[in-house]
């Protein structure tokens, strides 16, 4: 009987996390970040002030759960199929696909517009040391992808895999800004535009055979 009325609290614990989440999402969506107040989302969760701060610190916290939850979902996505794909642009490709992906279906452009140069340049309202702290833990799964292309001989053997994964992630960061800045962003052409410079990269992080391979392919 304890167990289960253990795991009633813990779900409808769980249901009420998601219940603001998903408040302060509309909120944010709909009024920005700085627009929306705490009394607004507990108004449109139905619970208190006091009762958000059982489960979140801040409103900043509320925002960055929803994006660690988009990359934690957009990591798991691309992972499931990483094993099928051969071509090593086309790995790193395709998990930044699953990013963006993920960031547009939490947040919409005009939130992005709002969020990035706070993301980016620091601020007051801590934030950024948050973010970079959760973006700390995007590139270490960026350099495990590289990793595993390095194992698999398809990248430099003494390459510095953290550097790159670093490089990566704030190249996605400044194609994010530029792509939030329609409301209707063209994501063929920032496909285009990723794949060009994934592919540039990628061929400086190929072991001495693999360039001597490409080159004879486009010969």
């Amino acid at each position: 009987m304890w167990n289960v009325m253990s795991g009633l609290r813990e779900r409808q614990k769980e249901e009420r996390r998601r219940a603001i989440a998903a408040a302060a999402t509309a909120l944010f969506a709909r009024r920005g970040f700085t627009g929306t107040t705490l009394e607004e989302i507990a108004a449109r969760a139905g619970v208190s002030v006091p009762t958000i701060f059982k489960y979140f610190a801040s409103k900043q916290e509320i925002l960055l759960e929803m994006l660690a939850a988009a990359d934690r979902q957009a990591i798991l996505s691309a992972r499931l199929s990483l094993p099928d794909i051969a071509d090593p642009v086309d790995a790193l490709c395709h998990l930044e696909n699953h990013l963006i992906a993920e960031s547009f279906r939490v947040m919409p452009p005009a939130l992005w517009r709002e969020l990035l140069p706070l993301v980016l340049a620091g601020g007051a309202d801590g934030l950024p040391a948050a973010y970079r702290r959760m973006n700390d833990r995007l590139k270490g799964e960026i350099a495990a992808l590289l990793r595993e292309l390095q194992a698999k001989g398809q990248l430099h053997a003494d390459l510095d895999v953290d550097g790159i994964a670093f490089l990566l992630n704030d190249y996605s960061h400044l194609q994010m800004l530029r792509l939030v800045q329609s409301d209707d962003p063209d994501m063929e052409a920032h496909a285009r535009e990723v794949r060009r410079m994934t592919t540039l990269i990628y061929r400086g992080m190929m072991p001495v055979h693999g360039v001597a391979a490409a080159r004879a392919e486009r010969a």
